[in-house]
Formats: structure tokens, C-alpha cells, sequence
């Protein structure tokens, strides 16, 4: 079984006593992705050094998830997924970012859900460096991989920073993500990790500036 049979079987079946009774169809499939994320991790650190030292452990995601403040009550996600980054899937810096889930794979990365001060750093970057910034983003590689940063927004201009600035809707950003989404065919494929690894390369220039700001 495959990784994308067990996801989609287990979001029909997303319960304990389903999940204890198929345990080994789980740790089958994480064993897959393990040496998904162990290929991905090997060509990445030629890529982007930073990410040097880590183990695929480091960077993989439980499938357990946290319910108790959630009105959500299933007990496990429908998809397996894995944060590249200095610091593994903990950190807080911008890095890369796989998730397999049936229907609606994705290749990403970027910075999500950064503290207070952290945003406010990344906008004075951005701010202070607006050339280098727009010629990131509107590459014409990043905007074939990508085509625009996703993430939420402020709806008015953030504090500190003046409303005629020309690119002021790139300040109002609260995350700055990238996503280029892929089919369940291609994940399942020998050609993904290497199109993971070019997808990456791609990004590496927008992580490589947030993470200068951070």
C-alpha cells in the first residue's frame, strides 16, 4: 500500500479502533515517507546548507492530532507532512515545506504565523530592500512555481509604515508562503523528489531574505 491508498483510507475511517486494528498499514506508509524525507533532506542540503545536521525525524510531523481545544474531535490528520528548516519542523525561521494529503498535495515553504517582533523585522527588510525583494517574487521562475505569496493579511497598512509606500500590500502581509500544488500521481512518482529539490531551489532566495530579516 501506498502512501496516498492509506491517507485516503484513513480519512474515511479516521478513528481509534479502525487506526489501532491497521497500525501496520501506518507504519508502513510512514516508513515510505521516511525515505521520501530522507532523499528530500539529502539533496536540500546542497541546496541550502542551513538545514546541514538534521535527521528525518527532525523535520517530520505527528499524525496524532491535538484535540483538545479543537471543535474538530478526529483523532488523526489525512495527510503526512514535513518542515525543513534550521531547528527541524520547530523552528521558527522560514524553510520548506511537503504535505502528501489525497487531493491536495503541496510543495511550499516561507514563514507562517512568525511572533510579533519577527513580523515587524521582516517588513522593515522588505521595506528597506523593496528592489531586491520585488525581483524575488516576481522572478518569472518563482512566479511559474508559485505565482503569487499567500498568507494572511492585514486589511490597512501595519503600524510604523507609511500607507503611500508602492508596495504596501507587500507589508500588510501577516505570513509570507509560497505553494505550488501537486498531484497525488506525482507524489507517488520517481520523479517528485527531484521536482521537490528544483521547487525548493526556487524558493530558496525568499527564505534566504526572510531569514537575514529574522
Amino acid at each position: 500500500m501506498n502512501i496516498i491508498e492509506f491517507l485516503t483510507i484513513l480519512r474515511k475511517n479516521n478513528n481509534r479502533d479502525w487506526f489501532n486494528e491497521n497500525k501496520h498499514l501506518f507504519l508502513e506508509t510512514r516508513d515510505q515517507f521516511l525515505v521520501m524525507v530522507d532523499a528530500i533532506l539529502k539533496g536540500l542540503e546542497e541546496i541550502d546548507p542551513s538545514v546541514r545536521g538534521q535527521e528525518s525525524k527532525d523535520t517530520i510531523y505527528r499524525i496524532y492530532r491535538d484535540v483538545r481545544f479543537s471543535k474538530n474531535k478526529l483523532p488523526y490528520k489525512s495527510h503526512f507532512g514535513a518542515f525543513f528548516a534550521p531547528g527541524g519542523r520547530r523552528s521558527t525561521k522560514a524553510g520548506y515545506y511537503i504535505r502528501i494529503e489525497p487531493g491536495n498535495c503541496i510543495i511550499g515553504g516561507g514563514l507562517h504565523c512568525p511572533k510579533g517582533e519577527v513580523l515587524k523585522e521582516v517588513r522593515f527588510e522588505i521595506y528597506n530592500h523593496a528592489d531586491e525583494f520585488g525581483k524575488i517574487i516576481n522572478a518569472n521562475s518563482f512566479k511559474k512555481a508559485f505565482g503569487t505569496l499567500r498568507g494572511d493579511k492585514l486589511k490597512r497598512p501595519p503600524k510604523g509604515f507609511p500607507g503611500e509606500f508602492p508596495q504596501i500590500e507587500w507589508l500588510k502581509h501577516k505570513d509570507f508562503i509560497a505553494v505550488n500544488p501537486v498531484s497525488d500521481e506525482m507524489v507517488m512518482s520517481e520523479n517528485f523528489v527531484p521536482y521537490v529539490l528544483e521547487v525548493f531551489s526556487i524558493m530558496k532566495p525568499l527564505n534566504d531574505f526572510i531569514n537575514r530579516a529574522i
